[in-house]
């Protein structure tokens, strides 16, 4: 395991001069990479796409498709029950199975977790900055670093203007950041 100190840039010109800043300081370049961050839920992790198996967001819905289906099944039983004189008994099936089919969609849309809006503790709109654990999109370059030199990365990295400087465990060789995880916790210098 490496001792890494990264810094973020908006432009890939930014990341360049990064590069080339940390060569002048004395880094070697298989000890440096450079790399696009995709925007968080966008890392494309698994086959189908997304960063995360399931929505944590749709957790319940599941329980709520099933218990407004219920309740839908029933209403739409005794509303289809109006219409024996109509069209027979058929009414009651087809309006239960309406009354579940809708209620079922009700259901799994109002259990799902929604962020909130409004700040719990000062009642006042949320902020709309991201979390501070997560990694901002842009072009991040990492170095190498050892008790020696992990100061003088950081001093290039403030000097070439980075917007953010994490420091991170990892395996960085020729160039490459080996065990990067675009979802791991983001340690700021």
């Amino acid at each position: 395991m490496h001792t890494i100190i990264a810094g973020r840039y908006e432009l890939q010109s930014g990341a360049d001069a990064a590069v080339t800043a940390l060569q002048r300081a004395g880094f070697q370049r298989e000890a440096l990479a450079a790399f696009y961050i995709n925007p968080n839920g966008q890392h494309a992790i698994y086959p189908i796409g997304g960063d995360d198996e399931s929505s944590p967001g749709a957790r319940h819905s599941g329980i709520g498709a099933v218990k407004a289906g219920a309740i839908g099944a029933v209403v739409g039983a005794a509303a289809g029950a109006a219409t024996i004189p109509l069209i027979g008994p058929v009414g009651i099936v087809i309006g239960a199975g309406i009354g579940a089919y809708t209620g079922s969609l009700i259901g799994a849309v109002s259990s799902t977790d929604r962020e909130s809006a409004v700040d719990e503790q000062t009642g006042q709109p949320a902020a709309t900055q991201p979390k501070v654990t997560e990694r901002a999109p842009g072009v991040l370059v990492a170095v190498r670093v050892d008790d020696h030199s992990r100061q003088r990365a950081i001093d290039t990295f403030l000097a070439t203007g980075a917007e953010d400087i994490e420091h991170a465990q990892g395996e960085l060789s020729d160039g490459h950041w080996q065990d990067f995880d675009p979802r791991a916790v983001v340690q700021r210098v």
